[in-house]
């Protein structure tokens, strides 16, 4: 049985802190990255039908969206090999690290035309979380650092992330490409079922 009660006392917190300071990337960045990490660090409560792999493409599922879409959890589940093009996120972000790993490589738009500058390639191990956003660096490319088992990473954005319009880019050249990713899936988990235990904690009139 899976434990709904972390994911719902995460969404609890993170609710708290944007209605205090939705408008402060630092503090959302900062604290929010520590949510985030107690979180990833126990592997015991995404639902199956949101950890599944697609042959092809990576997949974004839906989590959480916050009511007033200033908050929005996703769970990025990578096949072996697959990958992101280069692309922009146009507000805030995390991404922490829950099953297997990835690998991340920045990048910075230089002359009109010519080569975008790129970083080295970073690991991102389970239970570390790495930060995106216009201000601390928005564009980067992202892999399964794995070519033989899936690996999942959990992401919160500053925005309903689905609907973002953004930007996917050329790395050869520097020129960008509208889209929005929208969500694998159609359907969110319920985590807010808990009548089983409910029903399990009355007791029996005498």
């Amino acid at each position: 049985m899976k434990n709904t009660a972390r994911f719902r006392h995460f969404v609890a917190e993170f609710t708290r802190l944007a209605e205090k300071n939705s408008d402060d990337e630092k503090t959302m960045l900062d604290t929010g990255s520590r949510l985030l990490g107690e979180l990833i660090a126990h592997d015991d409560w995404l639902p199956d039908e949101c950890a599944q792999p697609h042959p092809q493409f990576y997949q974004q599922y839906l989590l959480y969206c916050d009511p007033l879409e200033r908050f929005s959890v996703v769970s990025f589940v990578w096949g072996p090999g697959q990958k992101t093009p280069v692309h922009d996120h146009m507000v805030w972000g995390m991404v922490g690290m829950m099953r297997g790993a990835e690998s991340c490589r920045r990048f910075e738009l230089t002359t009109a035309g010519k080569p975008m500058a790129a970083s080295e390639t970073e690991r991102l191990l389970p239970g570390q979380v790495d930060r995106v956003s216009p201000t601390v660096g928005d564009i980067h490319e992202v892999a399964n650092a794995h070519d033989d088992q899936v690996s999942i990473s959990i992401h919160v954005y500053g925005a309903n992330i689905g609907a973002v319009k953004r930007h996917v880019f050329d790395p050869a050249t520097g020129i960008d490409k509208p889209f929005v990713s929208g969500y694998s899936s159609p359907l969110m988990p319920n985590f807010w079922d808990r009548s089983a235990e409910v029903r399990a904690s009355i007791t029996p009139s005498a």
